[in-house]
């Protein structure tokens, strides 16, 4: 069985507490730090409806971004000294501060192809503040699952807008890549 039918059937069998377990979905795909949680988004959306669904997705994610960040802080805050991030944008994420650091992660949060595990993993092991980093995050999170939740109903419902939704992501992919080509 698909992890979306298995996660539809879940819900519908629970679904008096079907809201809480897709926030501890949401937050184990965010410890995990690699799977994307648009298929969920878009569960929550067919479940609970637009707004509700919107809602507990952006809950969801928002408590499994504070959750990896201090998870990630315990256990991978040595690591920050490696050579490997020695990279000046990774080195700028490690060692920003105050109202640097939360510029940064709130334009972070709201760039759709930068993964949120990334931000948070490279937030937790620098020197941001979990204050800083849990009001950045959140405030970043909210207009991008609002844009997730609207892009991916109208693209399951492959209506109109989904299709311009789609072609527009394909563009300004392409521009994205062709635009880090010409810097390096």
């Amino acid at each position: 069985m698909e992890v979306k039918e298995l996660t539809l059937q879940l819900f519908s069998t629970y679904e008096h507490i079907a809201f809480l377990l897709s926030i501890v979905t949401n937050i184990i795909i965010s410890v995990l730090g690699i799977v994307p949680s648009v298929f969920l988004t878009a569960i929550n959306l067919q479940v609970f409806g637009f707004w509700e669904g919107m809602f507990i997705s952006f809950a969801g994610e928002a408590l499994g971004a504070i959750i990896s960040f201090v998870l990630y802080r315990k256990g991978f805050r040595k690591l920050s000294n490696l050579k490997q991030f020695s990279h000046p944008k990774v080195k700028r994420l490690l060692t920003a501060q105050g109202k640097e650091s939360f510029f940064l992660i709130l334009s972070l949060r709201l760039l759709p192809f930068v993964p949120s595990g990334v931000v948070t993993f490279f937030a937790a092991i620098g020197k941001t503040s979990i204050l800083i980093f849990v009001i950045a995050s959140s405030i970043g999170k909210i207009p991008a699952i609002m844009i997730e939740a609207y892009s991916t109903q109208q693209v399951f419902n492959w209506t109109i807008q989904g299709k311009v939704i789609t072609t527009a992501i394909a563009i300004l992919l392409i521009i994205m890549t062709w635009k880090k080509l010409r810097e390096e």
